[in-house]
């Protein structure tokens, strides 16, 4: 992961100087300086409209009670986008668009969380407390779908306690 971090950080300013060098022998060089500009203003002007759409969502999802997953992920692929745009270059800012334009911003969001979901199997895979506990058939342990929906089973013929709770917290008068 380290290697392609760095390749990444090398190989891609050196694509972007390459693309511009191109580009600017093909239409002149004000022009490439004013290409970039444009597409700056456009980048910019498209971060504050996404920006403020993703806000007013995420305050819906808020106000209606649910958790507002796909509002948050769509803040953070926007920040990306605008980040994207603001580095001087056409390879970064074709991602930078990718991220920040409504109709491919999902694409962009399966592609995070696929990316995310990779990372963090690799990462519970490597823990030493990876076998600690055995998966879960439905779910989380902890949860009911984990344990049958709320039956007295134990997943995997584990030993089921059972109990009364006792509250002693109560005011006795």
């Amino acid at each position: 992961m380290r290697l392609l971090l760095f390749l990444a950080f090398l190989l891609i300013p050196v694509l972007e100087i390459w693309l511009l060098i191109q580009v600017g022998s093909v239409i002149g060089g004000p022009a490439t300086v004013a290409l970039l500009i444009a597409d700056s203003l456009l980048g910019a002007w498209l971060v504050r409209r996404e920006g403020r759409r993703a806000w007013r969502a995420l305050q819906g999802a808020l106000q209606s009670g649910r958790m507002p997953e796909r509002e948050l992920a769509d803040g953070g692929i926007i920040l990306v986008g605008g980040t994207l745009l603001l580095t001087p270059g056409f390879f970064s800012d074709i991602f930078g668009f990718l991220c920040l334009l409504p109709f491919t911003r999902p694409m962009m969001r399966r592609l995070g969380a696929w990316i995310f979901e990779r990372r963090i199997k690799k990462m519970a895979a490597a823990s030493p407390y990876a076998n600690l506990f055995p998966p879960a058939a439905g779910g989380f342990p902890g949860t009911d779908a984990a344990y049958g929906g709320g039956r007295a089973e134990a997943p995997q013929g584990g030993k089921v306690v059972h109990g009364e709770v006792i509250r002693e917290d109560r005011d006795p008068s």
